[in-house]
């Protein structure tokens, strides 16, 4: 937030205009700031005010990329699809959950930077696959209480690694997240180790050794690794 306050007082002072992305990060850094809290959405809030997200959805969708960086682009993905994640869910509210509306991943197009693309098609195609970073999937929400909290805040690009790794130690050192079982030898990971386990496991590391790059306490690498059940109702207030 400080580089995008940053950026507008120079552009003012200046008489410059802000870049359409700037201020982009910054209204979507209000928007969540707003309506997210603990990693719980106010999906009630967001429908009574529904212009306010209608509004990002729609520059998402006219957003010009042609000139911005990989951090730019990076940034502007995951918060476009945090953003289209809540969208969907405040115009089908009251849901009990994301699956309970047909199609929501892999199915319904929306348009972000002028191209059609399904939610999956923007997370795998546009943020995992270019960028090759583990991190994401601890900044990426699908609205599900198993989900990695969703960040009550905008990513931006000046400050993209360090958000990254913050939220990612968040989610490594959350008991219910990644539960040790020292009695047993074990440790119970989320299914999103498994559902994307190429991407932690890149270098030839293991699923343990990559989340002790992150952990205050240290899993013995001895532990067998298990999968908990995904939680997939709404995170919802």
């Amino acid at each position: 937030m400080k580089y995008i306050l940053t950026f507008l007082l120079l552009a003012i002072t200046l008489d410059v205009p802000a870049k359409p992305l700037t201020t982009f990060f910054a209204d979507a850094d209000k928007f969540l700031s707003k309506w997210v809290m603990k990693g719980d959405v106010d999906y009630a809030g967001v429908k009574k005010n529904f212009a306010q997200i209608e509004s990002l959805y729609q520059r998402i969708a006219e957003a010009d990329l042609s000139q911005a960086t990989d951090t730019e682009k990076k940034a502007f993905y995951i918060n476009a699809y945090n953003l289209i994640v809540i969208y969907q869910v405040a115009k089908y509210y009251p849901l009990k959950s994301p699956l309970n509306k047909s199609g929501f991943f892999n199915q319904v197009d929306h348009k972000v930077a002028g191209e059609k693309m399904t939610l999956n098609f923007l997370e795998i195609k546009k943020i995992v696959l270019p960028f090759g970073d583990p991190r994401i999937h601890f900044a990426v929400a699908c609205a599900a209480k198993s989900c990695p909290p969703l960040a009550s805040f905008a990513y931006v690009p000046d400050q993209l690694d360090e958000q990254l790794a913050q939220r990612t130690k968040k989610s490594v050192n959350n008991n219910e997240f990644i539960q040790v079982k020292s009695d047993a030898n074990q440790v119970a990971v989320s299914k999103i180790f498994a559902w994307y386990k190429k991407d932690f496991t890149q270098g030839g590391q293991t699923i343990v050794e990559f989340l002790n790059k992150y952990r205050e306490d240290p899993i013995p690498t001895s532990y067998k690794l298990i999968h908990y059940e995904y939680d997939w109702s709404l995170n919802d207030m």
